[in-house]
């Protein structure tokens, strides 16, 4: 997905062909990536390489010790970029919320943090080396699994297309790029705003034409719960699905309790996008002929 949309960075993959197994939250670990990549690609003018690799490795005691962890086996995954590299003196500061060296425009700095959060979870680790001007490198080390792996029997999932009209509300560029793309490739026409702020006024001037808005959970300044209630009290019938990095607990959760129509996990993949924006839609046209009758 990112390499579709950031064609001017070169990506080099090196993995491991015998890889251990590892326990993890598919979409989480997903999450991680794409905002490693999203940093890399922000950390590089114009073209740039990236290196992905992936390799079997152990951990002593004093590897572990900082991180309260157990030794032993683990998978280290590497991102590595040829962008600008992280000045030292903040190296120890890029997983904190909302530390950002960014242009507000480019998003809410909550990229590292999640990772860091999400790594956590899973009880690994993430560390980060870097020399300004010489790019950087984060690792992921994730403790291996002794379970087998099993192959889940997934019901093929068909792709819908649709003809509406699709508000994406994202404060990231390359959200709102890759789902702008897909969106159009589902048939849909699509506007893209990067603020609560601007979603809202959007709407407002454009409630009869749009038909469904895909509305991110954390922005700065206005956030995805103001902005759905904002958008209630222009239009109380306001079809919204809201996205997030983050699981579907929590704030999440809350929102959609408050009438939001459904929820979908960034990274987007092109199938469920499809399948939940089909079922708020198509729910709506339901609703709307029984009221007709």
């Amino acid at each position: 997905m990112f390499g579709r949309t950031k064609k001017e960075i070169t990506i080099h993959k090196k993995f491991h062909p015998d890889i251990w197994t590892v326990e993890v939250d598919q979409p989480q670990i997903e999450q991680v990536l794409l905002n490693l990549y999203v940093n890399a690609w922000q950390a590089m003018s114009g073209t740039g390489d990236l290196y992905l690799q992936t390799e079997n490795t152990i951990l002593n005691d004093n590897d572990v010790k900082p991180y309260g962890l157990n030794s032993g086996r683990y998978v280290k995954i590497s991102v590595t970029d040829t962008g600008v590299g992280i000045d030292e003196a903040i190296q120890n500061r890029i997983f904190d919320p909302f530390f950002t060296t960014k242009e507000v425009s480019r998003g809410t700095g909550l990229g590292l943090a999640s990772v860091y959060g999400i790594i956590k979870n899973h009880s690994g680790i993430i560390n980060a080396n870097s020399k300004k001007g010489e790019g950087a490198t984060f690792n992921i080390f994730l403790p291996a699994s002794e379970k087998k792996i099993f192959k889940e029997k997934m019901i093929q999932k068909e792709i819908l297309m649709g003809s509406e009209t699709v508000l994406l509300v994202d404060d990231e560029d390359m959200i709102l790029d890759v789902g702008r793309d897909l969106l159009e490739k589902l048939g849909y026409e699509v506007l893209t705003v990067k603020s609560g702020i601007e979603a809202i006024e959007i709407y407002r001037t454009n409630q009869k034409k749009i038909d469904i808005v895909i509305l991110d959970m954390v922005m700065p300044k206005m956030g995805g719960g103001d902005t759905y209630e904002k958008l209630r009290d222009i239009d109380p019938a306001v079809k919204v699905l809201l996205s997030s990095g983050y699981s579907i607990d929590g704030q999440a959760s809350k929102i959609l309790s408050r009438g939001c129509d459904g929820f979908i996990q960034k990274p987007f993949d092109i199938k469920s996008l499809s399948l939940e924006i089909r079922k708020i839609l198509d729910n709506m046209s339901k609703n709307s002929r029984q009221l007709l009758n």
